[in-house]
């Protein structure tokens, strides 16, 4: 009897994880697609104020300083996308008031003309509101890295409108090389929740139109010198990024000062004279516009290396926003301008360029083929998976995030599990023997 009674508890565990998944990813998925819908409704209506009003860039030292001061005032500085991958790796805690803090600063950020996205913000806010729904569901250690998930993946969705992307891109980013499998049903559910919720709240999913250039093997050998042309672009964007934040911290350690001396570089000088030299304010805000110009084959050759530095300097001096559509924006038009000199036809070139960069910045090649799909609807996902690959790989273990672990070597099967810290190459493997297998990480290293 007592045999029978441990078999129906052990069949019975499987629909009760089950249920209370589907109830968890759910809940955190609606209130996750509410405020990132409300978020990229908010950053759009900053960009248009901005377009309507061209003088507010002449703001955007005042509004860094509002932004050092709500870092300061909510005690939650340094605190950002690191933060919430450690979250999931430790167990630390994700303070709730970064939540509104995040909201509010990028959408200042674009309301003054920086250069930043949104995703990064996003998947702040979502781990925020992910952590802090496990924590009042009283979720256990083990469940509330789940929890952290669901936030990330739903408002990823609610932004993008690629519920596929964001569930993967979630599991994936935390730990390359080792999925969380445990995940894949509450961020999926929360996904899928979000994305509809968007859908209701009016939010349109992003969608590009690239004209299918057939499969055969001339088509792959261009993509495959593409793609290699993308991870060299998406390695100079993270050093960009990361060596113009570190410059800016040794010269100006002060956040007050940074920001103030940063924001009349940006806002005052730089961005003012940057915009008048190219003649237009397509590298201020996110950037989307130019990455639709692209995709349908019409961009400046230099376009992407202009908004790498546009980019660059806005993140790197302390104002908010996320690094993934400046990262489509400079893919986009890379790969417009390389694949069709080479003989692509350039829209798709500037397809497989965003894919590719993005890939190569986060390290994440799996949820950058889907990305592909669910962004360009093609018939041929093997040029985005060759290409995935091959940046994956020639980007080396160089990415957006220091907090990201690489658990397995890029170049062959050996465990090395380490962090990115800025664009660090490592071809050694950890000799330790102690594997702590719940956060899959080596105790001594």
């Amino acid at each position: 009897m007592e045999k029978w009674k441990k078999i129906a508890a052990h069949i019975g565990a499987y629909p009760a994880a089950l249920a209370k998944w589907l109830a968890v990813g759910a809940l955190i998925g609606g209130i996750g697609g509410v405020i990132g819908s409300l978020f990229h409704i908010g950053v759009n209506y900053a960009t248009q104020m901005r377009a309507a009003h061209p003088w507010i860039l002449y703001l955007l030292p005042a509004l860094g300083l509002i932004i050092v001061g709500l870092y300061r005032v909510t005690k939650v500085e340094g605190k950002d996308t690191n933060a919430v991958i450690e979250s999931v790796h430790f167990g630390k805690n994700v303070p709730v008031l970064l939540v509104p803090v995040i909201f509010i600063s990028t959408v200042l950020t674009h309301l003054g003309g920086g250069s930043a996205g949104r995703e990064g913000a996003a998947l702040q806010i979502g781990g925020g509101i992910g952590f802090e729904a496990g924590r009042l569901l009283r979720l256990g250690e083990k469940d509330l890295p789940l929890a952290t998930l669901c936030g990330m993946s739903a408002v990823f969705s609610a932004l993008f409108g690629t519920p596929l992307t964001a569930t993967v891109f979630a599991m994936e980013v935390i730990s390359v090389g080792v999925f969380y499998y445990a995940a894949l049903i509450p961020c999926l559910t929360a996904s899928l929740v979000g994305y509809l919720v968007s859908l209701l709240m009016g939010v349109p999913p992003t969608r590009f139109a690239v004209a299918d250039p057939g499969l055969d093997p001339w088509t792959m050998l261009l993509v495959i010198l593409l793609a290699i042309g993308c991870a060299v672009v998406s390695i100079l964007f993270c050093r960009g990024l990361q060596k113009t934040g570190k410059l800016a911290a040794r010269l100006l350690p002060n956040p007050y000062g940074r920001v103030l001396v940063g924001g009349a570089l940006v806002g005052g000088a730089l961005v003012i004279v940057l915009t008048l030299l190219v003649g237009n304010t397509n590298y201020n805000g996110a950037g989307m516009e130019m990455v639709e110009q692209a995709v349908s084959g019409d961009v400046e050759p230099w376009a992407w290396l202009w908004k790498l530095l546009f980019t660059a300097v806005t993140i790197g001096f302390g104002y908010k926003g996320g690094e993934v559509v400046p990262s489509f924006f400079v893919g986009a038009c890379f790969g417009c301008v390389l694949g069709g000199a080479m003989g692509l036809p350039a829209g798709f070139g500037a397809a497989i360029g965003l894919v590719a960069v993005f890939c190569g910045a986060v390290n994440c090649p799996i949820a950058s083929v889907f990305l592909s799909i669910e962004l360009f609807s093609t018939g041929d996902v093997l040029y985005f998976a060759m290409a995935c690959a091959i940046s994956y790989l020639l980007s080396g273990y160089c990415g957006l995030y220091s907090s990201q672990t690489i658990l397995y070597s890029k170049m062959r099967a050996e465990f090395i599990n380490i962090k990115l810290h800025g664009c660090v190459f490592h071809s050694g493997s950890c000799q330790c023997k102690r594997l702590n297998l719940a956060v899959m990480r080596c105790c001594n290293c």
